[in-house]
């Protein structure tokens, strides 16, 4: 009987993780389009990663829908349940990262046909290091890695040095020109969702490694 109970809860459980991947994959192209629509002033791309939030939205709720009740079936122990727990915070997180994304590109329809007020080199450049912060804690979640899952968030550190880079060269353009505060306002909006998804990230690592060693803690580098 214990078997098979450990069987159904393995399987139900992979099918949670499958999901979970999917949904971070869904997160990590909404972020990359996010980026491409305010470089491109693409309106038409912004609208469908908005649309498109309505997926990530739903997937997450059917993950802890999945997640409860295989708590409340399986009544998993020890290490299996602090991994379905993990598993519906984490979605939560991701779930708003996706909405990160989807404001990066509501500030591009607001934008309109105003020009960007500077050319975009250090906005990418956090999009790519929190891209790749998400990849790396979920890779430390499937395989309850504690280490990878410390290297991801430590990568925080390097967001927010981007955003303050960002952040301080905004503030000197807009002082120098009032025409300019819109425009700027605008940046400092998409710069500030990208810095919060590293802190998503952040919240994720502390899971994971709640998961795998029991230890509830906040993350500071």
């Amino acid at each position: 009987m214990v078997k098979q109970k450990r069987t159904v809860y393995d399987r139900e459980f992979s099918q949670a993780c499958d999901d979970i991947l999917r949904l971070g994959s869904l997160v990590d192209q909404a972020i990359d389009r996010s980026i491409q629509s305010l470089a491109h002033h693409d309106r038409v791309l912004a609208q469908q990663v908005i649309v498109g939030d309505a997926v990530i939205n739903e997937l997450r709720f059917r993950v802890e829908e999945a997640c409860l009740a295989l708590i409340a079936t399986q009544q998993p122990t020890a290490g299996d349940l602090r991994a379905a727990v993990a598993a519906m915070n984490l979605v939560v997180d991701m779930e708003r990262m996706g909405d990160h994304a989807a404001g990066i590109c509501k500030t591009v329809l607001r934008m309109g046909d105003e020009p960007l007020l500077k050319p975009l080199v250090d906005i990418p450049l956090m999009a790519q290091c929190a891209r790749e912060m998400l990849n790396e804690v979920l890779k430390a979640f499937v395989d309850r890695y504690e280490a990878r899952a410390r290297r991801a968030a430590s990568r925080d550190g390097e967001l927010d040095r981007l955003y303050k880079t960002i952040f301080s060269d905004l503030i000197e353009i807009m002082a120098s020109d009032k025409d300019s505060v819109s425009r700027g306002t605008y940046l400092m909006w998409c710069a500030h969702n990208l810095e919060r998804i590293g802190d998503r990230v952040t919240n994720i690592a502390e899971r994971v490694i709640f998961m795998t060693t029991g230890d509830m803690r906040e993350l500071s580098f």
